[in-house]
């Protein structure tokens, strides 16, 4: 258990694909250190539910939103402005990825994938630059993936090319939201023992993957919100235009035969 120190004390955060899993430990320990945080899903049931535990509305709104849709986008910004008097931290974190073969992918479906993973991370900044370049201040975070910049597997080929399109967006947005006091950022995660990685993947996968990672388990929500925490606190202030990449050290074998048995 992470323990907390207020580094978000006075901050208004966005977090959108926040009501489960990465988003939900991102937006769960940005309120324990102290900023009011609006929740943006599509998941209306279990995104009131969890804003509930945050606090209720004083703390954590909900939104239902559709992060391909630029009036969506708009709408989650204008939610943190009207209810909570600003946004200092905008994270975008909702994404899919549907498993298909490139020669099996219809456009409908890769147009579907990029509309919400790069689509969305666009339509978020874009959105929140006008409050915080207005304020002087601001931090942009996005869920990238070591799947994709870094690595891929067979049947993510729209998933992959998502995930490194936001990569150099990234890197554009920080060089030009570098003057109004903005910082762009991302994290790559590895893989994250989510409530969908539990329900759709087995027992035999769980562990192989596991088994390919140097420190031995899977992510948690937790270890990706650490990350985000240190981004969009004051720590990170001579950071932009990166990425934090955050697997068990599952990117660096050569090889499967990796592991050292100690004497």
């Amino acid at each position: 258990m992470s323990t907390t120190s207020q580094r978000l004390d006075g901050r208004v955060a966005l977090v959108v694909g926040g009501a489960r899993g990465i988003g939900g430990g991102i937006a769960a320990r940005f309120a324990a250190e102290g900023a009011r945080v609006v929740v943006a899903d599509t998941e209306i049931e279990a995104g009131e539910a969890f804003v509930a535990s945050l606090g209720g509305p004083e703390k954590a709104r909900f939104i239902q939103t559709d992060i391909s849709k630029q009036a969506d986008a708009e709408r989650a910004v204008a939610e943190a402005v009207t209810h909570f008097g600003g946004l200092d931290i905008a994270v975008q974190n909702a994404g899919i990825y549907p498993w298909t073969l490139i020669e099996n992918i219809e456009p409908e479906e890769w147009d579907a994938v990029l509309g919400v993973n790069l689509r969305g991370t666009f339509l978020v900044a874009r959105a929140a630059l006008p409050v915080m370049r207005a304020k002087g201040y601001g931090r942009m975070i996005f869920t990238s993936s070591i799947t994709g910049p870094r690595v891929s597997s067979p049947g993510h080929g729209h998933y992959s090319a998502s995930k490194a399109g936001i990569n150099g967006f990234i890197k554009s947005a920080a060089l030009e939201f570098a003057g109004y006091g903005i910082t762009v950022n991302g994290i790559e995660p590895g893989n994250i023992l989510t409530e969908g990685m539990k329900a759709g993947r087995s027992a035999a996968f769980i562990k192989g993957m596991e088994d390919s990672i140097p420190l031995g388990r899977l992510g948690t929500p937790e270890d990706i919100a650490n990350a985000a925490l240190f981004l969009a606190s004051d720590e990170s202030a001579y950071i932009t235009g990166t990425t934090i990449v955050v697997d068990g050290g599952q990117t660096l074998p050569e090889s499967k035969d990796f592991r050292l048995t100690p004497p």
